[in-house]
């Protein structure tokens, strides 16, 4: 994991660290929301136009997600680590 791709996925979710489980579902819901592809479907009648919107919207969508698996990663990590440090 590289520091370029965490500080992606916290400028995708729009999230600083430390944030919650439940700021980061949150996120992500209102993102796939937005980018999801089915939501192009009846912008033009372009079929051109569609299927360029259509393509940047299923970017997105596997953006989001692997941004989404990353970021759970370090929540787990510093929860994992926080329970460490209690015992």
């Amino acid at each position: 994991m590289t520091e370029i791709r965490l500080t992606d996925a916290l400028a995708l979710f729009a999230l600083s660290q430390p944030f919650t489980r439940e700021q980061l579902e949150q996120k992500r819901d209102a993102l796939l929301h937005t980018w999801t592809p089915r939501r192009f479907a009846n912008l033009t009648n372009n079929p051109k136009k569609y299927m360029q919107a259509y393509t940047k919207a299923e970017e997105m969508t596997r953006l989001v997600e692997a941004s989404y698996a990353l970021l759970s990663a370090i929540l787990v990590r510093d929860e994992a680590r926080s329970h460490e440090h209690e015992t």
